[in-house]
């Protein structure tokens, strides 16, 4: 089934739901309200002809100052034994900065979730472990928030020194197998030897 195609069946089933459909570069992306999310999503991943059953993707987008609602959820979705796809773009404003969890669906979304989280600050209502997974415990802010401080606040966190020093040790080694100064930059002839 063609992208468009599968974009007119959710506009059939949900149409208080569907905001857009837009083409680009051969791929269709279904902009739709962040209420019912589950449930489309749900539709899509069990409707015989449809069979949308592998999350490709999960990942959050800030739109700030680009689009009337600030955030998106995206979700590409495919489809293994009849081999189609089509993206799911979920709108998500920053006043309520928060969209139901479809790992009911699909347990592969726990971690994507966890990132969108830990990353953008999007809450995943219904996840069963929402906590952050790639900054520390107790990282403020949310990294990929277009309005987030180039420098982190200037704040540090516990274990930071660590960190530096780990990546300071990182740079001076040489991963053919010799440790190198710092001062100099390596040449080929130093990575032959």
């Amino acid at each position: 089934m063609e992208p468009l195609e599968i974009a007119q069946k959710i506009r059939e089933r949900f149409p208080d739901q569907v905001i857009q459909v837009e083409e680009h570069r051969g791929q269709v992306g279904v902009i739709v309200k962040k209420d019912r999310i589950v449930e489309m999503l749900r539709w899509l991943h069990d409707d015989p002809a449809l069979q949308l059953n592998h999350l490709a993707d999960l990942c959050g987008v800030d739109y700030l100052a680009k689009k009337d609602v600030r955030f998106e959820v995206v979700y590409n979705l495919y489809s293994i034994p009849l081999r189609h796809r089509i993206r799911i773009r979920a709108e998500v404003p920053e006043d309520d900065c928060r969209i139901d969890s479809v790992t009911s669906i699909w347990m592969g979304a726990n971690w994507h979730e966890r990132e969108c989280y830990d990353l953008l600050g999007i809450t995943f209502d219904g996840h069963p472990d929402l906590r952050r997974i790639l900054l520390p415990e107790g990282w403020e802010g949310h990294p990929l928030r277009k309005d987030y401080p180039l420098d982190g606040g200037g704040k540090r966190w516990s274990g930071y020194e660590e960190v530096v020093e780990k990546s300071k040790r990182l740079r001076q080694h040489d991963f053919y197998g010799m440790y190198q100064d710092p001062t100099k930059k390596a040449g080929l002839e130093d990575a032959r030897e």
